[in-house]
């Protein structure tokens, strides 16, 4: 894909995110790979809804910001997955309000931080790895990425947010999304005695499907 085309299906997606509510104001922030192996990134304080595909974050293949505005704040947790995830050609990380609610309680499983209520979270995400809190900015979050060893596609950010890595920008954005559905829908079911998919029937998943699964 061109700069030009990548440029504008990040300005795309991000404003479908935004418009749907699953970020708001300035939160969030997006990244890809560019066909010469650089890196398009969301600037700091700005809106999904309002990104200008001209003033973008254009990063070389060495690191080095050669164009755009000021990048995201968020750039460790960025490149911890690009480093230690081969396949990962983009990286979304929204403040969605069903997966922060979850992460707030105090029983959920923080190296399987979303219950198997469909399959389809299941096949996205592979299993999702709740890490602490963090201050926005914090590098300590790129270091804990970098610590799961590229193990993990997805983390969830303790109160904060949910950090999602995809083949591709549409990828991505299709993952964090049916992430924050399952938290939704754990959220909407909570305390109900919700039926959830059952050990054998996660493994025919994970088998059928090809899932990345560490134990």
């Amino acid at each position: 894909m061109t700069d030009t085309a990548l440029r504008e299906e990040i300005c795309l997606l991000a404003k479908s995110l935004f418009d749907r509510g699953l970020t708001h104001g300035s939160t969030g922030n997006i990244s890809a790979r560019t066909e010469d192996g650089g890196l398009l990134v969301s600037p700091t304080g700005t809106s999904f809804g309002r990104l200008d595909p001209a003033r973008l974050s254009r990063f070389d293949a060495s690191g080095q910001l050669i164009g755009g505005d000021k990048p995201t704040k968020e750039m460790p947790l960025h490149t911890a997955f690009y480093d230690t995830r081969g396949t990962a050609g983009a990286v979304v990380h929204l403040h969605s309000c069903h997966a922060v609610a979850l992460s707030m309680m105090t029983d959920v499983d923080e190296d399987d931080f979303l219950p198997p209520l469909t399959p389809y979270g299941l096949m996205k995400l592979g299993r999702v790895k709740l890490l602490p809190f963090f201050l926005p900015g914090d590098p300590a979050m790129g270091q804990a990425v970098r610590g799961l060893a590229g193990r993990r596609s997805a983390v969830m950010l303790a109160n904060h947010g949910p950090v999602v890595a995809g083949k591709d920008v549409e990828a991505a954005c299709n993952a964090i999304e049916e992430l924050e559905d399952t938290a939704r829908l754990a959220m909407m079911t909570r305390g109900m005695g919700a039926r959830a998919l059952t050990e054998a029937q996660v493994r025919a998943v994970v088998t059928t499907f090809d899932v990345e699964w560490d134990a």
